[in-house]
């Protein structure tokens, strides 16, 4: 696999000399948390900034994802950036890749993995903390772009795999929300129809607490395109609450 620069900031990288794996490898850097360790290797986020720009450089050694398709395994950044791109070319609102590329070297495998900061949105975990503080329309808003988000993804074929609080990121808007997704290692096609698309949605409220009935209802209505009320939402309010309480008792 080549190396890939994005366009929009080919120009930003090299004004920095930071165009080239080797380059991103081994400019000095703050991790912003203890690296991952495991599969064998090591993998660690940083956080750079160029000229007001924020971003996150990833890296990682022999820190590999092994599947049916690759038995001897892959570099785990290798797989979410292709997710990045998929979800580009789908439509699905998620992070940007800036940099992506890998080396192989004397046996270690190395992978770089370079994404704009997401400075002007908020995730949805910090959101739910400020839940009880936030207007009703405040809080509509939140739901029904959880909603879209989730139905965006699900109508493109698509499972997140992690569609947690912490994954999903909002800004406000002309009197409503945008959402889009970031950790996409773990997405992959919907295989089973609308089981696939339970067991993905119900992680996230039952990491939302905060949600009362009426309000889990509200999001579900814009996922289905239904009114709160109807057959559909009843359907699948039921098949998430039995769901739940599978997982209470395994």
């Amino acid at each position: 696999m080549s190396d890939f620069i994005a366009a929009t900031e080919r120009g930003l990288l090299e004004r920095h000399g930071l165009s080239d794996f080797e380059s991103l490898w081994d400019v000095q850097l703050d991790a912003v948390d203890e690296p991952n360790t495991g599969r064998g290797g090591w993998s660690s986020v940083f956080r750079l900034e160029l000229e007001g720009a924020g971003f996150y450089l990833k890296r990682q050694s022999n820190y590999l994802t092994r599947t049916l398709h690759r038995p001897f395994g892959e570099p785990s950044f290798s797989r979410e950036f292709r997710n990045i791109l998929r979800y580009s070319t789908l439509g699905i609102p998620a992070l940007q890749a800036v940099y992506y590329g890998e080396r192989n070297i004397k046996g270690e495998r190395r992978a770089i993995l370079l994404t704009r900061a997401l400075d002007s949105w908020t995730d949805l975990d910090t959101l739910l903390q400020q839940w009880s503080t936030l207007s009703a329309h405040q809080r509509l808003a939140i739901l029904q772009a959880c909603g879209q988000l989730a139905r965006t993804l699900h109508a493109a074929g698509q499972v997140h795999g992690c569609f947690y609080p912490k994954h999903i990121f909002l800004r406000a808007r002309s009197g409503a929300y945008v959402a889009q997704l970031i950790d996409l290692e773990k997405t992959r096609p919907a295989l089973f129809g609308w089981r696939d698309r339970v067991k993905d949605i119900e992680p996230l409220l039952r990491r939302s607490p905060q949600w009362n009935e009426a309000e889990v209802r509200e999001l579900l209505a814009t996922y289905l395109q239904a009114s709160v009320g109807s057959a559909q939402v009843d359907t699948w309010w039921q098949r998430l609450g039995k769901r739940s309480r599978h997982k209470e008792t395994r």
